[in-house]
């Protein structure tokens, strides 16, 4: 007879990959090991790998969960019936808040991709590009010069992301600018840079 999953599996699941995010971002994914995991979480390992059969799966779940988020939020949020500068800084918006709420799993996004096993890590490059994509066809929605350089669109949406991207490594919540002014900012020297693509 199968077993049967416990009531609070999936909550359990989310408990070591927010712990592991946490530790991985601290002290990165080779140099935080299953024992201070568990031991973070007040678990033995063998409960860790009753959830998850490796440490290289965790850190997998620590991306994709983060990079689902993302594209969850940034399709919501495109696929809205305002102007296109109107969603680009809404999507902006929704991606800095997941930014900011989550800034250990991007933090463990931005900084071990290489940890990942090539096929693992074939599927998180998957979802980044998914969101590439729809960031590109955006600006060209703003700026239609755009849709004669196919060239230039993928730089043009990197450069966005650029900007957004490593808020984790210089953004506190109690500086000069809140999470939505930053935000905002990155929207708007974005907008105003399309101006200058002819």
């Amino acid at each position: 007879m199968a077993r049967t999953q416990a009531i609070d599996y999936e909550q359990r699941r989310e408990a070591i990959v927010e712990k592991a995010a946490e530790l991985y971002a601290d002290k990165g994914f080779a140099g935080a090991s299953v024992s201070e995991l568990a031991d973070a979480l007040g678990a033995s390992k063998s409960l860790i790998y009753h959830y998850y059969p490796s440490k290289e799966d965790i850190l997998f779940d620590v991306m994709d969960s983060h990079l689902m988020a993302l594209n969850d939020a940034v399709n919501l949020v495109a696929s809205r019936d305002i102007p296109p500068a109107d969603r680009l800084r809404e999507l902006t918006r929704a991606m800095m808040r997941l930014y900011v709420g989550a800034a250990a799993r991007h933090k463990v996004l931005l900084n071990e991709l290489d940890s990942l096993p090539p096929d693992r890590r074939a599927n998180i490059v998957l979802r980044q590009e998914q969101l590439i994509r729809i960031v590109e066809k955006l600006l060209v929605e703003i700026q239609p010069s755009l849709k004669k350089k196919k060239r230039a669109q993928t730089p043009a949406a990197m450069l966005f992301f650029g900007m957004i991207n490593w808020t984790h490594t210089w953004f506190r919540a109690d500086g000069g600018a809140s999470a939505m002014e930053v935000a905002d900012m990155a929207a708007e020297i974005t907008l105003h840079g399309l101006q200058g693509v002819r």
